[in-house]
């Protein structure tokens, strides 16, 4: 099959044949239809969190089930499904508390990829996905079904971006109807943030970018308010928009330090400052903890909205037919295979929300 391999950090992507292996035991091969371009991603490619090469990554993917391995009887070749990196045991103590995306169980294909490039040597499992190929094979547990009536490009969404921003605003955060809400960063996680806060009800949803275009797709996305940081002063413009109290929850959905640091001021007290987007290795964050102590506040991280997929995907599917989850409008540009490297430029640029790559 082919597959687009990273071989050099911030170099360009090689399409070449790899051989993929067969699926083991509660294993499942996937024929990927639709692989949308996520930053973590690109961070890997330009090298933000190390890691060994060469390597295939890509992990918001769709497709069709092409064989199972032993003990998975609940897919069956033909199922068109979403493809996810959450590949979780469900029985060790983070998946019993709820935060399937931190599970610390060691799977077969954690020690051994499936992929080999035509020489024979080992190619990295990117993300524990490897979706800028033709196909896959993943744990069971990656995969969710979807009705077929489902567009592909549309549900690759569902396994990152969309689970990612919307579940730190209803699983992570909680938030409730009447509450004031600010999402740093409105790219293809953030507006999900945003949606998820209008769907939930906040009264206030702060969208902030430095990009009138993405400030501008905010709003189409449920935000009462927008922010220029460079044109404003950020916190005084939230207190203002919040009757002068501040965010109950801020949602940094970007991985830039300065995003980090001012997020606490943006809070009213007793909020919680949610740490969504990843920044690269030794990136550190400055606050004044007492500070936060005075104020009863609270720093939350959320690793894939701390969604558990299983139940989390049909509820979205279900918002997405009644009209109030938007994915369709997510989706900037589709590339072929061939393409990606055009894709990701796009995506870097900085001006698309959610590129996808096409196949078949």
């Amino acid at each position: 099959m082919k597959a687009a391999v990273c071989r050099e950090f911030a170099g360009p992507l090689h399409i070449e044949e790899v051989h993929l292996a067969d699926p083991g035991v509660g294993e499942v091969r996937v024929r990927i239809r639709a692989c949308a371009i996520c930053h973590s991603d690109i961070a890997f490619i330009d090298g933000a969190w190390g890691g060994d090469l060469p390597a295939v990554f890509g992990h918001e993917a769709s497709g069709i089930v092409e064989a199972v391995g032993s003990g998975v009887t609940d897919v069956a070749p033909g199922d068109p499904v979403a493809v996810t990196l959450v590949r979780a045991c469900g029985r060790c103590s983070c998946c019993e508390a709820g935060y399937y995306g931190s599970c610390e169980t060691t799977f077969p294909l954690d020690e051994t990829s499936p992929l080999r490039g035509a020489d024979g040597a080992p190619i990295g499992h990117g993300l524990g996905t490897g979706a800028f190929a033709e196909a896959v094979v993943v744990d069971r547990a990656q995969i969710v079904p979807i009705d077929d009536d489902i567009g592909f490009d549309t549900a690759a969404l569902l396994a990152c971006g969309v689970i990612t921003g919307y579940g730190a605003v209803v699983n992570t955060a909680g938030i409730r109807a009447g509450s004031r809400v600010a999402v740093v960063g409105t790219g293809g996680v953030g507006l999900n943030s945003v949606q998820g806060a209008a769907i939930a009800g906040a009264a206030a949803v702060i969208a902030i970018d430095l990009s009138e275009s993405k400030r501008e797709a905010a709003r189409r996305f449920g935000a009462t308010h927008t922010i220029d940081p460079r044109a404003r002063d950020v916190a005084a413009a939230v207190r203002a928009a919040t009757g002068g109290c501040g965010a109950d929850a801020v949602f940094v959905t970007v991985g830039a330090k300065a995003a980090f640091d001012r997020a606490i001021d943006l809070l009213a007290p007793g909020g919680a400052a949610v740490i969504v987007g990843m920044p690269a290795n030794g990136v550190m964050s400055d606050y004044d903890p007492g500070m936060l102590v005075t104020r009863s506040q609270r720093i939350l991280g959320s690793k894939m909205g701390s969604s558990n997929i299983h139940q989390d995907i049909p509820k979205l599917i279900a918002l997405y037919r009644q009209g109030r989850l938007k994915l369709d409008e997510l989706i900037s540009g589709r590339y072929r295979l061939d393409q990606i490297n055009d894709a990701i430029a796009s995506a870097k640029s900085g001006e698309a929300l959610r590129n996808v790559v096409v196949m078949g």
